[in-house]
């Protein structure tokens, strides 16, 4: 199998893939076979998105654990530690360890939108949770979460890069970035890190727009700035939704490109099951990556 972070610290352009596990058991092996199909792109690593409140940790393990196995392709699953008793998150990190994953996105997860009763969370932060399977699984490959236009939740930027040197001292081994549109934004906030003290690999994240709905719906869930260049393309093409498709993954291949050419050696590439999104843009990038 690779050896993911070998390939992370690389200077070889390489790219990774992010799937999500199906919210009902019905469609389950659908899903699968989506994740399965990007995972014989054989890309560097994929990681399997975990469900809030840990509805789809049975899903996630499944996948990743079939991923890897049958096409060698690094599984990392990810775990957050909100709302999630510390005896079930024990559960969750032994079964992965009984599974063969040893790689692992270590992750806050989103507050509920009702009162939380935070009595019977076993972690309240993203770094006491490193800290555990740190801890608990000293073999696991750990990533964490960065948001390069500042966690909604941080007063101010100073706040949150000091929060992620946190997570960083707790033991993660690298970062993946939230969404953005702008690469000029991740490269400000990679210049910040770094002046922090943060040494860690920091991969930039990608999601292809690939319908004009998914505009609305990414700029709530990450409040990134879109610059006018990319919003152009979604008023020329938003209403053909064939147009749109190749436009957005068009755009993301010119960021992704963008990256490599300054220097960022992995991109992450949030592919939501979409084997025609993952396959495209591995296309339009052969040649360039390892």
């Amino acid at each position: 199998m690779k050896d993911m972070m070998a390939e992370i610290r690389s200077e070889k352009p390489t790219i990774s893939f992010e799937v999500f596990p199906p919210k009902k058991e019905a469609v389950f092996e659908s899903v699968k076979g989506k994740a399965e199909q990007i995972a014989a792109l054989h890309p560097t690593f994929m990681s399997v998105t975990y469900g809030a409140g840990g509805g789809t940790s049975k899903f996630t393990i499944d996948i990743a654990e079939g991923i890897q196995k049958k096409y060698d392709v690094p599984a990392m699953a990810h775990l957050t530690c909100v709302s999630t008793p510390r005896a079930k998150i024990e559960e969750y990190v032994a079964e992965m360890q009984k599974r063969g994953l040893t790689h692992i996105m270590a992750l806050r997860g989103d507050i509920p939108a009702e009162a939380p009763d935070k009595s019977e969370w076993g972690f309240a932060h993203a770094s006491d949770l490193i800290s555990y399977v740190k801890e608990a699984a000293p073999e696991m490959t750990i990533g964490a979460a960065c948001y390069p236009e500042c966690h909604p939740e941080s007063v101010h930027v100073a706040e949150d890069i000091a929060n992620l040197k946190t997570k960083c001292d707790a033991g993660a081994d690298f970062l993946t970035s939230q969404m953005f549109f702008d690469n000029n934004v991740f490269f400000t906030f990679l210049f910040k890190a770094r002046e922090a003290g943060i040494d860690v690999p920091i991969l930039p994240g990608i999601m292809p727009i690939t319908n004009a709905k998914q505009v609305i719906r990414a700029r709530d869930l990450s409040h990134a700035f879109m610059p006018r260049r990319f919003m152009a393309i979604v008023d020329r093409f938003g209403e053909d939704p064939d147009a749109m498709r190749k436009a957005g993954i068009a755009y993301a291949t010119d960021q992704i490109i963008d990256l490599y050419a300054n220097g960022i050696s992995h991109v992450h590439v949030y592919a939501m099951n979409d084997f025609g999104v993952a396959s495209a843009i591995m296309e339009n990038l052969k040649g360039i990556i390892a």
